[in-house]
Formats: structure tokens, C-alpha cells, sequence
């Protein structure tokens, strides 16, 4: 869904690039809070290793985005992201997350064009994220509070966030759309397709949560506060265990063991699964191509980029290229991310502190 040059008018996209500069300002002093997790009893040095976790969250999105999915005759869809990225580390860090992974396409890899960031930032971070979070958080309130449940809230909040995003940007494309075609008949396609390809994002989401939650409930956002008692089988029946003791806090475990399978993950899927992505064009492209709007398209400015179109270049075989091309992507991604949130971590210790009253101040 990554819009390019010349779908939008300068002004709307300025007028999004100053949505999305606000959006991630705001973020940024969210993810202080979110990236610091010594607010949870029994944190301890487990807020340290949250930056990396949310770094690779990022390389991660990037990995399954380029794993486009067929949805309909000669229309294919690929993961957003956002509500998976806010479930799993938080909204602000989330919209982070997400942002990133778009700048480095649009600088790196010519995917959503420069001018447009600011509206891809806005139908495909701001959006998605938003209404993903405050949807989830709504259903486990009122759902039992068990993994089960988050993971079900997972899957109903990635469906809507799709199709969300799809009338944000036919409402941008309403204001500032650069060809003259019926709003309407966009707006029914947009949303149309974008159902289709929210039951991809809503599988993705959903079988992501669920896994990290099976081996570490700790570091997934939306869980916390849920905690399963141990099992004891008496007489061929399951009951709950009795606390004799506290339990190790969960943070102060390593999340190493996720971390690299995480990031295995990502290096295959982009590296080696992409290659069997489906080749139809998403579900932005089909319609800009079947309502004549693909002709405002402009060529991209960093075109030539060697990783265009995510392909090493001068790399004939195209296995190769297109593998190497999402590695480098994924580990560009993850340096990328944690670097971001780690400066965001320390620029909060910082700031507290910089508040804290200094012993010669304090009162005897």
C-alpha cells in the first residue's frame, strides 16, 4: 500500500508530512515510557533489552512485508504491520516501528515514494496503529483475560486496522487527488480489497502474538498482567498449581533465545521465502491501474538506488538478488531500529536523572 510520488497533490502531502512529524514527535515521548519498563514490578535490567526487542520487531515487519499474498484475481496483499508492532512492544513504539521501516524503504529501496512519506506514514504507522490499539484494548476488557484472548483481540484489531487505512487514504485522495475519477468508486474498491488483505494481516498478527506469548507472555505489550499458574495432573486431571513460592520475575530472564530466533526468522523470510511472493501488484496498485490514477505516478527519486526495487544491482540471478537485497534490508532495519530506541531509552534516563533532587539538596 505504499503510495508513490504523484498519486497526491504537494500540499496534502505536506499537509500529511506535518501529520506524521507530530505523529512521531508524540511517539517519541510515548516509547520513553513504553521502552522503560522498570514501571513493572520486577523490571530490573530486563528495561534494558527492550530496545533491541523493538528493533527487531521492525526487521521483522520489514521481513513479512516483502512476502506479498495473493487475495483476489491478479491483486496480492502484504502485512501493514501496525497492529502487530502495538501489540507487541506498545502504540508510540509501534508507530515507530513502523515509520521506520518505511523510510528506510522509501530511501533504500525506492517502495512509497519521498514526497508520499509523509502520507504513508499516516495511512500505514499513524492509522493502522491507532486504530489496531484502541480496538485491542477495548476487546480484553470486556474478553476473559487469558492468552487466548489477546491473541483473539489480536486477530479482530489487525482485520480493522486494513481496511481503516484504506479510507484514510481515499479521504487524502479525496482532498488532494491529482486525476479526476469517482471518489466513490475508489473508495468501494479501496475497501473492498483491503478486507481481503486484513484477513492476511489478521492471520499474521494473530500467529505471531500467539507464539511469542507461548514462551515469553513478559515481552508482549498487550499481555501484560495476564499470568498463567502452573499445571499439576492429579488423578488424569489438570489443576492449578499451588503458589508456595514467588515465581522469577519474567523480565529478568533473558529474551536472548527470542530475540535470535526472531531475527532468524526475518533473515529467512526475506531472504529466502520472499522469492516466492506473489507478483501481483497490492491492493494500492490494482486500483490506482483499473481507475486510471497509476498514470500520475512519478518515477521515484532514488530510482537508481542499488537495492531499487528490492534487488541488488548488477546481480543477474534473481534468486540472489532479490535474497541478498532483503537480508541487507532486515539487518539495516534492526541496526536502524534498536539504535533509534536505544537513544530513545537513554534520552528518557536521562531526563529522570536530570529530575532527580541531588543528595546535597535533599532534606535532613
Amino acid at each position: 500500500m505504499h503510495a508513490p510520488d504523484g498519486f497526491i497533490d504537494v500540499p496534502v502531502s505536506a499537509a500529511a508530512g506535518l501529520l506524521a512529524a507530530g505523529a512521531i514527535a508524540v511517539s517519541l515521548r510515548g516509547a520513553r515510557r513504553e521502552l522503560d519498563d522498570t514501571a513493572r514490578p520486577g523490571a530490573g535490567a530486563g528495561a534494558e533489552r527492550t530496545a533491541p526487542l523493538a528493533g527487531l520487531v521492525a526487521a521483522f515487519i520489514f521481513a513479512v512485508q516483502m512476502l506479498n499474498f495473493p487475495v483476489a484475481a491478479g491483486t496480492s496483499g502484504h502485512l501493514l504491520g501496525g497492529a502487530l508492532a502495538a501489540i507487541l512492544v506498545g502504540p508510540y513504539t509501534g508507530v515507530l516501528c513502523v515509520s521506520v521501516v518505511l523510510m528506510l524503504q522509501a530511501v533504500l529501496f525506492a517502495d512509497g515514494g519521498l514526497t508520499a512519506l509523509g502520507v504513508n506514514i499516516t495511512t500505514m504507522a499513524i492509522t493502522t496503529t491507532v486504530v489496531a490499539y484502541a480496538l485491542f484494548r477495548g476487546l480484553v476488557k470486556v474478553l476473559p483475560r487469558s492468552r487466548r484472548s489477546v491473541t483473539a483481540a489480536s486477530f479482530v484489531a489487525a482485520l480493522v486496522s486494513v481496511p481503516a487505512s484504506a479510507v484514510v487514504f481515499t479521504l487524502l485522495y479525496a482532498v488532494g487527488g491529482t486525476t479526476d475519477v469517482s471518489i466513490g468508486k475508489v473508495a468501494t474498491a479501496m475497501v473492498g480489497v483491503h478486507v481481503l488483505i486484513g484477513l492476511g494481516e489478521a492471520a499474521i498478527t494473530a500467529l505471531t502474538v500467539g507464539a511469542v506469548i507461548a514462551v515469553r507472555p513478559d515481552l508482549v505489550h498487550g499481555a501484560r498482567g495476564l499470568r498463567q499458574r502452573l499445571k499439576l495432573r492429579v488423578n488424569g486431571e489438570l489443576v492449578d498449581a499451588p503458589e508456595t513460592a514467588e515465581p522469577v520475575p519474567a523480565a529478568a530472564r533473558s529474551p536472548r533465545t527470542v530475540w535470535i530466533a526472531g531475527l532468524v526468522t526475518s533473515l529467512v523470510l526475506a531472504g529466502f521465502v520472499s522469492f516466492y511472493a506473489s507478483a501481483d501488484p497490492d491492493g494500492l496498485e490494482k486500483v490506482a491501474a483499473d481507475h486510471g490514477i497509476d498514470q500520475q505516478a512519478e518515477e521515484h527519486a532514488v530510482a537508481d538506488s542499488p537495492l531499487a526495487d528490492y534487488g541488488v544491482k548488477d546481480v543477474d540471478d534473481a534468486r540472489l538478488s532479490g535474497g541478498l537485497a532483503g537480508v541487507i534490508g532486515v539487518g539495516v532495519t534492526v541496526v536502524a531500529g534498536t539504535g533509534v530506541f536505544w537513544a530513545v531509552r537513554r534520552r528518557r534516563t536521562a531526563d529522570e536523572q536530570a529530575e532527580a533532587p541531588s543528595p546535597a539538596g535533599t532534606s535532613v
